[in-house]
């Protein structure tokens, strides 16, 4: 039930975000009538185009409709560069806007959190619930799931040029596979999307739309949240502002935060749960001292090569033809398909950064089209990008309070580059894209290396120069809320996603993992998400 209405009022439990992970909450805990759940969300309704539109992203991004319009501090490690740094202000969150692309990680992300002692973690434990909300258009096996809430499908179209890159891959000695989520995604193989019949299908679509008529759940969109409102070291409540009048509601369960890993931890320090002397020195009343509250943060950091190449269809010349733009309009509205389905990327390549590693630490996007910086129009001459990235980064970086003002945007820091393991890997990471660029599947297209360029030599010093040239974020901000044990000083959340010191208060999103996993983020943090409800129902009895 959707209700703007003012006043306060007693729930069982508060979800704060209607993102990825608050859209499974609000579904699976709404589930039982006898809870009474509201769902505070800071952006609007997803009900503009461009949100159902697979291709929408270009749009979507870098819009304040849609997007947060967060940026980082300069860079250090990328030259000094500051990143935009984009997060979903929609219902579904990053979902409505991200690059839809279906990915678990490896078996060997989870069970090193169950090595570090967090029980209920493993691979063995979290793939039956990714399973369990999955529908995947294979129909249901070991590894996957039907009749679920999150629609699993293969792409809609296909460009020659990736089969060529995908040859390319296979010479050098990265193996064609059929499916990134068995637990080993070393390989090549297209991405699989979560679409629709060539409509995205975001968390909000899934999860939350179906159930909004359930009596007992509330959503009210519009509501930036200012604090958790604590009775001594318990949550009980949290204010907030709807379009810009103070609100309060009061919870007599548990507040559970899913703002994600950028505005979870924001939220815990403007309630005073935080690093002590960071939060005196914005005169916030120090609740209860964590310093691991807006530390830990970790994302991939992409490498953006550009080949031109001869003899080649690329997205680039139908874009600036205008029978193919009026060709793919009209190819997606008769058919959902063509270009307008396309995810920003198509092909995967799993691969090492050095025959020595123990798994698969570097991720490729493959993408038949090229553009000088995201929001820019493409590229008028044919060519491909190869996005690289290093998938388990050992560079940490944090996130702080600008002021005291919850509308005021953090300051982010990912300290991209910072250690010499993340470097060395930066440097691999290039040689491994110009390798297989080398090999003879791509000769009949003499690809031309247009970004980093030709005059960008092979030496380490001349590579990392160009790392920091060329990298930017590819949106998979996670750890912030690390959960841990309780002696671990950085933890923040037990393996209940309880916080530590505080009764009545959990986060479940993104922020809670304790080391990034290796592939994109979205359906991890769902799958967080779905263990974060079963747990909170096995509380309640």
């Amino acid at each position: 039930m959707v209700d703007d209405t003012s006043g306060e009022e007693q729930y069982d439990y508060i979800i704060v975000g209607a993102g990825s992970a608050g859209c499974v909450l609000a579904n699976r805990l709404s589930a039982d009538p006898g809870i009474r759940v509201l769902l505070l969300e800071a952006g609007g309704r997803d009900d503009w185009i461009w949100f159902h539109i697979p291709v929408g992203y270009l749009f979507a991004i870098g819009n304040p409709r849609a997007d947060w319009m967060f940026r980082t501090e300069a860079e250090p490690g990328l030259n000094g560069r500051a990143l935009a740094y984009p997060r979903g202000k929609v219902i579904g969150g990053c979902s409505a806007i991200n690059a839809m692309i279906y990915m678990r990680g490896q078996a060997g992300d989870y069970d090193g959190w169950r090595q570090l002692g967090l029980s209920g973690w493993g691979w063995d434990d979290v793939l039956p619930l990714f399973k369990g909300h999955e529908d995947h258009y294979r129909g249901g096996d070991a590894f996957h799931g039907s009749g679920g809430e999150w629609r699993v499908e293969y792409p809609r179209l296909t460009w020659p040029l990736l089969d060529r890159v995908r040859e390319a891959a296979a010479q050098d000695g990265i193996t064609p596979i059929d499916d990134y989520n068995t637990g080993d995604n070393e390989g090549s193989a297209y991405f699989q999307v979560n679409q629709k019949r060539g409509r995205r299908w975001s968390a909000a679509r899934g999860f939350l739309k179906p159930v909004l008529d359930r009596p007992n759940l509330i959503l009210r969109t519009g509501c930036l949240t200012e604090r958790v409102i604590l009775d001594g070291y318990r949550a009980v409540g949290i204010a907030y502002r709807q379009h810009g009048v103070a609100r309060t509601a009061r919870v007599r369960g548990e507040v559970i935060l899913s703002a994600g890993a950028i505005g979870s931890p924001q939220i815990l320090m403007l309630s005073g749960i935080g690093p002590g002397a960071e939060l005196a020195r914005h005169g916030i009343d120090v609740a209860l001292d964590r310093p691991g509250i807006g530390a830990n943060l970790q994302d991939h950091l992409q490498l953006r090569l550009i080949y031109k190449v001869h003899g080649a269809n690329t997205l680039n010349e139908r874009y600036h033809s205008l029978w193919g733009k009026a060709s793919m309009a009209l190819d997606y509205a008769l058919f959902r398909r063509g270009p307008l389905t396309m995810a920003p990327s198509q092909l995967g390549l799993f691969t090492r950064s050095r025959p020595e590693k123990e798994r698969a630490d570097l991720e490729f996007h493959v993408q038949p089209l090229s553009l000088g910086k995201f929001g820019e129009p493409l590229h008028r001459f044919p060519a491909f990008t190869m996005s690289v990235c290093n998938l388990r980064p050992s560079s940490r970086g944090d996130v702080r309070l600008a002021s005291a003002d919850p509308a005021a945007a953090p300051v982010i820091r990912p300290n991209y580059l910072a250690t010499e393991e993340d470097r060395q890997v930066a440097i691999d990471s290039l040689r491994v894209a110009r390798r297989i660029v080398t090999r003879p599947a791509l000769a009949p297209l003499r690809p031309e290396e247009f970004l980093p360029g030709p005059l960008v030599g092979d030496d380490d010093d001349s590579l990392l120069r160009a790392a920091g040239e060329i990298g930017t974020t590819i949106f998979h901000p996670v750890g912030t809320a690390k959960m841990g044990l309780p002696s671990d000083p950085l933890a923040v959340v037990d393996e209940r996603l309880r916080v530590f010191g505080i009764e009545g208060l959990r986060v479940a999103d993104a922020s809670v993992m304790p080391s990034i996993v290796s592939g994109n983020t979205a359906s991890p943090t769902m799958m967080i998400a779905e263990k974060a409800a079963a747990m909170i129902h096995a509380d309640r009895r």
